[in-house]
């Protein structure tokens, strides 16, 4: 069966508004030919439902009121004008609860496209696990880390590349937390190295997830060799801060340009500076560095 939610989809539009108009004509026609006998008011409801996910507020409101007064005319009471109000309240009421309904389901489902696109993009390799153990959403980076040969974790145990991580879930009424740790890690041709691992427990539902942040610490081993007063000593300018604010957020070259009204050339000479000024190589790299030595400026 059919999710209930695809009556909403946007292609459905023209013949849910279609159908729905029918319904309201053949309802208005059925509630007066069966005049006085009994009142099919309360039928008005089901179009209202149907279209409230595709029309705005005031037009659901308005389409409440205009059924409650076809339920008035047809109905073999006597006129009362407060058991009309009562009547459009009521399916005015129901549409607008259902369309909001339907609004917040569209922006979850649209703040999570474009939670996952950013997950995909990021630079960074980032996993998310599921109460089982289990890997459920890894970007490219997170694959070309644990598995450069198939290129997908995705189904995964956790616990054949990250055993320290698998005992991070919780499985018991918690509160949620945050951490970060080195581990050993494996990847899925046997080899072992030591991994940066930032990540954060959460609930979905009564199920405890977790969601992390992994580098790789002999990418750049030569890094931890700088000493506190070195790396202190780095210090940004407000322009090389947003950029590699931006540059952890997973975005390109073209859409940092675009966010900070610069050039593409100026955003690619400002990466170069950093990578100069930090000692790495690669955008992944400077990523670690950023989450290491700038995590509060950022």
């Amino acid at each position: 069966m059919l999710p209930l939610e695809r009556i909403w989809e946007s292609r459905n539009r023209r013949i849910v508004l279609f159908i729905s108009a029918i319904a309201i004509l053949l309802i208005a026609i059925v509630d007066w030919e069966t005049d006085p006998y009994f009142s099919l008011g309360f039928l008005y409801l089901f179009p209202i439902i149907a279209v409230a996910g595709f029309l705005p507020r005031w037009a659901v409101a308005l389409l409440g009121v205009s059924c409650a007064i076809l339920s008035e005319i047809f109905s073999s009471l006597d006129r009362s004008y407060l058991r009309l109000g009562f009547e459009a309240l009521a399916l005015a009421g129901c549409g607008l609860f259902v369309a909001e309904l339907i609004r917040n389901r569209r922006l979850s489902a649209e703040l999570q496209q474009r939670l996952k696109a950013l997950v995909e993009t990021s630079p960074a390799a980032i996993v998310a696990v599921d109460d089982h153990g289990t890997i459920e959403l890894a970007n490219k980076a997170a694959s070309d880390l644990m598995d450069p040969r198939a290129g997908d974790i995705v189904g995964s145990p956790i616990a054949a590349f990250l055993p320290e991580l698998h005992h991070a879930i919780r499985w018991e009424d918690a509160p949620q937390f945050r951490a970060s740790m080195q581990c050993r890690a494996h990847r899925s041709n046997a080899e072992a190295f030591v991994a940066d691992v930032w990540f954060s427990t959460y609930k979905e539902g009564s199920a405890h997830k977790l969601a992390a942040i992994i580098a790789d610490a002999s990418e750049s081993a030569t890094l931890s060799d700088d000493s506190p007063a070195e790396q202190q000593s780095l210090s940004l300018s407000p322009r090389e801060t947003d950029v590699l604010r931006l540059l952890v957020q997973g975005l390109a070259n073209k859409e940092i340009a675009a966010r900070m009204s610069i050039s593409e050339s100026s955003v690619k000479n400002t990466l170069q500076q950093l990578f100069g000024r930090t000692g790495v190589r690669t955008r992944s790299q400077l990523v670690r560095v950023a989450m290491e030595r700038y995590r509060d400026l950022l």
